[in-house]
């Protein structure tokens, strides 16, 4: 049982770690926000070193914001008529995974007890693998007030060795992702 509980509890968060974050300005009138434009000095790469996060990337992301806000009826225009800014940034984290398993070590097989003169034996076996966790963050602001009013970001294992291709259907899902709560639907 309380392994069952330990499992669901390890979905759960699973789960919640494949939803993207959002904040915004509970005050500002999204309702009148219908133009766009991105922040003249939006850089994906500005604190990352990663050679996954290039400027061909830079432009996945751009295609995949526009075509995202043109589809929710917003339009494009130059930087001083924009209602809206956006700005994005990523980031990249290097993570270790430990996993680390015990074991009866008897008699040749994993599962069974050696009884001698040291009674018991147990082995254990540990192993550790690195990643990197790269997050998206797409910043929304209003041009005329210059604030922040929407923020949404997501992360996830980069996957190395991937085709031009899937990195564009990569780079579209995630956008689509984030700007799923964009405009908020505010109660």
């Amino acid at each position: 049982m309380k392994n069952l509980f330990l499992a669901c509890g390890i979905l759960l968060l699973a789960a919640c770690a494949k939803t993207p974050d959002w904040d915004y300005d509970r005050t500002a009138n999204f309702a009148s926000y219908k133009t766009f434009a991105f922040v003249d000095n939006a850089n994906l790469a500005k604190n990352t070193t990663n050679y996954q996060i290039s400027p061909l990337m830079e432009q996945r992301v751009r295609e995949a914001v526009t075509r995202e806000l043109k589809a929710k009826g917003f339009s494009q225009v130059a930087s001083t008529q924009a209602d809206v800014l956006i700005n994005y940034h990523a980031s990249v984290e290097k993570k270790i995974d430990v996993d680390t398993i015990s074991y009866n070590a008897g008699m040749g097989h994993p599962y069974s007890a050696r009884w001698g003169y040291w009674g018991v034996g147990y082995e254990t076996h540990t192993s550790t693998r690195e990643y990197e966790v790269g997050t998206l963050v797409l910043d929304v602001i209003d041009r005329n007030e210059k604030a922040l009013v929407w923020r949404g970001a997501k992360g996830g294992k980069l996957k190395k060795n991937q085709s031009p291709e899937q990195r564009t259907q990569v780079a579209n899902e995630l956008i689509a992702e984030i700007l799923s709560n964009f405009p908020p639907e505010l109660m």
